[in-house]
């Protein structure tokens, strides 16, 4: 797993509760995706090579393991677990930086886009190549 983003739960992430509200979660880990990215394939949304094309998450599965209060400190992990043609899957756990305890774990399905046309396109040989450094 590599560590893919780091934050805090600040108080106005937090719901009636007292905990994170859940549409903070997947904010956060949209965040460590968009750090997957640019780790597994490059991808940088303002580079000419890689102009009218991107990523579309077509699925997510989310299960939430234990409540975050304000103030806590997270760390998120994740890495791709199976590449495919026109998409790859990817995991991520989200916890406490403090005390270890996981708060939440994702899966992604993430399939390559052509922004223009509106379409899928097949993950390069390449793209591959740099995206199994970052397989878990």
């Amino acid at each position: 797993m590599h560590t893919l983003y780091k934050g805090m739960v600040h108080p106005w992430l937090c719901d009636v509760m007292g905990h994170m509200n859940v549409r903070h979660y997947v904010g956060m880990f949209d965040d460590a995706g968009y750090q997957l990215l640019a780790e597994a394939t490059g991808w940088n949304s303002v580079s000419e090579e890689w102009k009218g094309k991107g990523w579309a998450d077509v699925n997510h599965q989310i299960e939430y393991l234990a409540e975050l209060q304000s103030g806590t400190l997270i760390e998120i992990e994740g890495g791709i677990t199976h590449i495919g043609s026109r998409s790859f899957t990817a995991h991520y756990n989200m916890k406490s930086k403090l005390s270890g305890e996981k708060a939440a774990r994702m899966t992604a399905k993430v399939v390559y886009f052509d922004l223009v046309a509106r379409c899928s396109l097949p993950i390069t040989d390449l793209m591959k190549t740099k995206m199994e450094v970052r397989c878990i």
